[in-house]
């Protein structure tokens, strides 16, 4: 039987432009070391190291290359034509992701020019040999060390790279490579349950029938099946609005387990993450410590806690453009405020509770409204400024 592997057991296998980790294969016989990737990333993954260039003959130092419009890879004079050797070069073998070197004509990804003629560059598109990886494997994690400068993009390609290392050793592990035992993949999916909900719910709901299913169809198919919902659901961003509704979920779930302080004070640091003023591990952090307890089996097999080592440091950005409220009176009547909740504001002052029929609790709404300087009324006049989301005291 398959056993699911913590994040430090698993290594992803990462493709990566040879000069990005300090080997002097440029064309001017230099490199371009990314410290993030050799110093950071390095200790947590192994390597496979490729430059293309030196791949087909080219040494170093070396006449620049660049590609045409028509699609071909020259050198800058126009004297050697490259394409055949390049489109001839192995694809890498099984790896979880690929960082590639931006800006180069084998291995950028992103907005490489292909010149025309009189030397006017036209179409932009990825370079020679990137583009051949990435078209034999739509689902593979690819990023360039440019992009890996963004704190949110960098974030989404190292979860990538950890979900994919995960799902490899699950397929790999199982006793036919590809096809995974039933009680395993449940296992598997249960545990990405609010991964998957972070960043794609239509498509985990997906997989979960695919799970399903599993006894009743071949489990080579079963694997197939699984292993592109699950890949494309990674892929998908996990944006603000989907981590709130996951964190909202481990709430509903682990709610009525906590004493009502610490179900104010989730309720508070999720609402506050949800309306961008803390970063997202504020509220995965609280989650985290209430898993360590060993009283909540369900929280703490999540790999949402930790999709990836915690020394990367990954999940401390603020978002840069918080989320408006919805007004007191709408959160009341899509469900998200019941009577008999206890509201809890950003500043973790608790206003009254509200007791009653729906209609009887709006003197209550109005109340909270007008200590906060608003002018709501039942009516439908929005407030100016309401309090935090909250769900009742008691769990739901």
């Amino acid at each position: 039987m398959f056993i699911m592997a913590g994040t430090d057991a698993v290594r992803p296998r990462v493709g990566v432009s040879s000069c990005l980790l300090g080997e002097e294969v440029r064309f001017n016989g230099g490199h371009k070391r990314y410290r993030f990737l050799t110093d950071e990333l390095g200790p947590y993954v192994d390597w496979v190291p490729y430059c293309p260039e030196i791949e087909i003959g080219l040494g170093t130092p070396r006449e620049p290359i660049r590609l045409n419009a028509d699609g071909r890879l020259v050198n800058r004079s126009g004297t050697a034509d490259h394409t055949q050797a390049m489109t001839a070069l192995p694809l890498p073998g099984a790896v979880d992701g690929y960082v590639f070197k931006a800006k180069s004509p084998s291995c950028g990804i992103w907005n490489i020019p292909r010149y025309r003629p009189d030397g006017t560059s036209g179409v932009m598109g990825p370079g020679l040999y990137a583009e051949r990886v990435m078209a034999a494997d739509a689902l593979l994690a690819v990023e360039d060390e440019g992009r890996l400068n963004d704190a949110g993009l960098r974030e989404a390609f190292v979860e990538r790279l950890f979900a994919a290392a995960r799902l490899h050793a699950l397929l790999n592990g199982a006793p036919l490579a590809g096809a995974p035992e039933p009680g395993d993949l449940v296992a598997f999916h249960a545990r990405h349950k609010l991964q998957l909900l972070a960043h794609d719910p239509a498509r985990y709901r997906s997989a979960g029938r695919v799970v399903a299913r599993a006894g009743a169809v071949p489990a080579d198919q079963t694997g197939a099946a699984y292993r592109e919902l699950f890949l494309a659901a990674m892929a998908s961003p996990a944006t603000r609005g989907r981590n709130a509704n996951a964190l909202q979920h481990a709430y509903s779930r682990i709610g009525p387990r906590l004493p009502a302080e610490r179900r104010e004070d989730l309720i508070a640091r999720i609402e506050a993450y949800r309306l961008g003023e803390v970063p997202l591990s504020v509220p995965v952090a609280l989650l985290d410590h209430y898993a360590s307890t060993g009283e909540l089996p369900w929280l703490a097999g999540q790999t949402y806690l930790n999709p990836f080592p915690a020394a990367l440091r990954l999940r401390n950005a603020v978002p840069q453009r918080p989320l408006r409220q919805r007004p007191l009176r709408q959160r009341l009547r899509a469900g998200d405020l019941k009577p008999g909740a206890t509201v809890v504001s950003l500043r973790s002052t608790a206003a009254p509770a509200c007791a009653g029929s729906t209609p009887a609790c709006s003197s209550g709404i109005n109340a909270i409204s007008g200590a906060a300087g608003g002018r709501s009324r039942w009516s439908g006049r929005r407030s100016r400024r309401t309090a935090a989301w909250s769900r009742p005291s008691a769990g739901r």
